[in-house]
């Protein structure tokens, strides 16, 4: 038979003290002498005995659970940031409800019930400049931003540090001989795209190239506008060496027009992406990527969330997160 779940109540009769002591050692409730915290502590390590969340959070008069919004649920770096964030959430006994609002009528009927009804205490938001969603937030409620820069809103926020990786992932390119090289951009009202736009521009800069913006193409984070951009800059005749594409699913795209159109890659075009989502080393052939750390960014989204509930008049911070190069064989030597 299964052992039943240790209670408070056990905790208690282990530790002989009342129940109202081990509760005020569990929710850190000074009134308790130091030789009864010790004993309190020692009866929960040697039962095994995990305090419950939500009980937590009604004797302290909260609720102890923050949200999550993400425009989807489905795209992998959008689920693995959560993922992350609701495993640090719950080591500090939070929890973490996490919804998808794919436009702002959504976005704000979710921040009126959860807020409204104090539900949650904070709320994280991936990719606000998706659309006007960052204009339906209140100023009351802690925020993080996942993915994007502040641009007047007084929250903390964590994203991938975009300028540095996409100047990384051109330099990279230009060190192979690479010297036509052009770019498929994210939604360009989104700031992750513009950095990256900046990063570009900045290695190309800094090699003494000139900025040609007809070596820009606008996609929209789906492999279809990868697809698009190639057939159509083979139309047009203005096949580049290299593609820089701003994220892993434009350069699948990419990879599957270049075959119609019977280009060797990497022999007759390299291909590099971001992100390195899970079966990038599966493509055909392999794409050589940036590697965004979701999960770095999930947890210290979180970190900072819960931060900012526990310490209202903490100052605001700004986290960029570094990508890892790896290459593979979708990318080679010009010439």
């Amino acid at each position: 038979m299964p052992r039943s779940r240790v209670t408070i109540r056990d905790v208690a009769v282990h530790a002989g003290v009342s129940h109202q002591t081990v509760s005020r050692v569990i929710n850190r409730i000074e009134r308790v002498s130091p030789e009864t915290r010790t004993k309190v502590e020692a009866s929960i390590q040697e039962l095994g005995y995990s305090p419950n969340a939500i009980a937590r959070s009604m004797a302290r008069g909260r609720t102890c659970m923050i949200a999550c919004i993400s425009p989807n649920l489905t795209d992998f770096t959008f689920a693995s940031i959560i993922e992350a964030a609701e495993s640090e959430a719950r080591k500090n006994d939070y929890i973490l409800l996490s919804s998808s609002a794919p436009d702002e009528d959504t976005f704000s009927e979710l921040i009126n019930q959860l807020i409204d009804s104090r539900r949650v205490e904070g709320i994280m938001v991936i990719n606000p400049y998706a659309d006007e969603r960052h204009t339906l937030l209140v100023d009351y409620v802690p925020t993080v931003f996942v993915g994007a820069r502040p641009r007047e809103e007084a929250v903390s926020s964590v994203a991938l540090d975009d300028v540095g990786v996409a100047k990384a992932a051109t330099n990279y390119l230009i060190n192979l001989g690479h010297r036509k090289i052009a770019m498929v951009t994210g939604p360009m009202q989104e700031d992750c795209s513009q950095d990256r736009c900046k990063g570009y521009q900045k290695a190309l800069r800094e090699n003494n190239f000139d900025f040609n913006p007809k070596n820009v193409y606008a996609g929209d984070w789906s492999a279809t506008s990868g697809y698009k951009t190639l057939k159509h800059m083979a139309e047009i005749n203005q096949l580049p060496s290299a593609i820089f594409a701003q994220n892993d699913r434009m350069a699948i795209g990419i990879l599957r027009a270049a075959r119609e159109l019977k280009l060797v890659v990497p022999d007759d075009l390299t291909v590099i992406g971001i992100d390195d989502m899970p079966l990038s080393s599966y493509f055909d052939p392999p794409l050589t990527t940036m590697q965004q750390d979701m999960v770095t960014i999930g947890r210290e989204a979180a970190r900072l969330l819960i931060s900012a509930v526990e310490n209202p008049e903490k100052v605001q911070q700004h986290l960029l997160v570094p990508a890892k190069l790896i290459v593979r064989d979708s990318t080679a030597c010009f010439g």
